[in-house]
């Protein structure tokens, strides 16, 4: 079949979201289909010398203005078209006589427009584009959520039926495997971790709901409660925020966190498999991939007890309270008996999230999006 993939404006880097798209063209080309990708131009939004300020709203333009006119050429290709980003649910109007599906990463923007996060309150506009999403996702034909979190959130907030609805997990985004040390270390050596020290692991980015500040508290009352001075916290991700540099710096922790900004496939798959363990406090999620990247690696996962993560990580993860530091780093401590059988639980709970399966149930998806339209 014919598919159109809808990708982000690119000015907006939603990196996940970027990386989501590829593996859809990726594997959906790779069973026979032909695959098209089509995103907003940056026309506007490329204007030299334009203010920061002003980038934003002129992206706004080349979005909702200037892409539906980029988009109603390539409909009449298309069997099916699929929006990759809920992000995007706003161009659904122009799909109405077009089988499409769009996937829901989360809803946390949306709900934090309504007022449901009080230590998180978007400005006037943001409230405004979250009305014009959860609008465009209320008339979206068929929408595939990443986890049972994210479903439930959409029957609270949506007027969506039961049968425009389903779950379809994520799948590993890159063969992520166990490495030995032998194979680790020089990509180890390459990123600046001492040799013959054991590290903490820690993903993410720096948005709110990620907990990153957390992270670092937890690791500081690991740090008092084990008296293990030469335990090292590696974060990965985006660089790290002038609140977090401030915490580093008062718990003098100066000389055992290591921040590491956008490292390569290899580079992480040897960290996860060569990390005493993985935190991943998170406060809220819509899937949670770093928890199965290291599962899949043999890495054992401590994350938060809240779903979605306490989902997907299964039996095969420790489960804390993210928003108690000293406590998570008493359970962590209670736990690390447990670590050789914690790798091995991982790795099975891991295979539950196959890119295969994921594939082949979005195009079960699309067929049904298609069958819709042809009644």
């Amino acid at each position: 079949m014919n598919i159109l993939l809808l990708g982000n404006y690119q000015p907006d880097a939603i990196t996940s979201m970027d990386i989501f798209l590829a593996m859809l063209e990726k594997h959906l080309t790779q069973n026979g289909h032909q695959v098209c990708v089509i995103r907003p131009n940056i026309r506007l939004g490329k204007l030299p010398f334009a203010p920061k300020f002003l980038l934003k709203w002129l992206g706004y333009l080349d979005k909702f203005w200037l892409f539906p006119a980029q988009l109603r050429p390539a409909l009449s290709w298309a069997d099916v078209v699929h929006i990759c980003d809920h992000g995007n649910a706003v161009y659904t109007k122009y799909l109405q006589n077009i089988p499409h599906v769009v996937t829901c990463h989360d809803l946390l923007p949306i709900r934090a427009g309504l007022g449901e996060f009080p230590e998180h309150r978007p400005g006037w506009t943001g409230k405004k584009l979250q009305q014009m999403i959860m609008k465009g996702l209320n008339q979206a034909q068929k929408v595939a959520c990443v986890s049972e979190q994210t479903k439930s959130d959409i029957f609270r907030l949506s007027s969506l039926s039961e049968s425009a609805v389903t779950v379809i997990f994520m799948g590993l985004n890159y063969p992520y495997t166990p490495k030995r040390a032998i194979e680790s270390q020089q990509y180890l050596q390459g990123l600046g971790i001492p040799q013959n020290h054991q590290f903490i692991l820690h993903v993410g980015a720096n948005h709110w709901y990620k907990n990153r500040l957390g992270v670092l508290a937890i690791f500081y009352h690991l740090t008092l409660q084990l008296k293990q001075p030469k335990f090292h916290l590696v974060m990965v991700g985006k660089p790290m925020t002038d609140e977090m540099h401030q915490f580093i710096k008062k718990h003098n922790l100066n000389q055992q966190v290591i921040e590491l900004v956008n490292i390569d496939h290899e580079s992480l798959n040897s960290l996860y498999s060569t990390a005493a363990f993985f935190l991943f406090p998170s406060f809220y999620e819509g899937f949670g991939w770093p928890i199965i990247e290291a599962q899949a690696c043999g890495c054992p996962v401590f994350t938060s007890n809240r779903p979605p993560m306490n989902d997907v990580g299964g039996e095969a993860a420790i489960y804390l309270e993210p928003d108690k530091p000293k406590e998570a780093a008493s359970t962590i401590i209670a736990h690390l008996p447990m670590l050789e059988t914690l790798k091995t639980k991982g790795i099975m709970n891991s295979q539950r999230f196959n890119v295969t399966k994921m594939i082949e149930q979005y195009l079960a998806l699309y067929q049904q999006a298609i069958e819709e339209k042809q009644q």
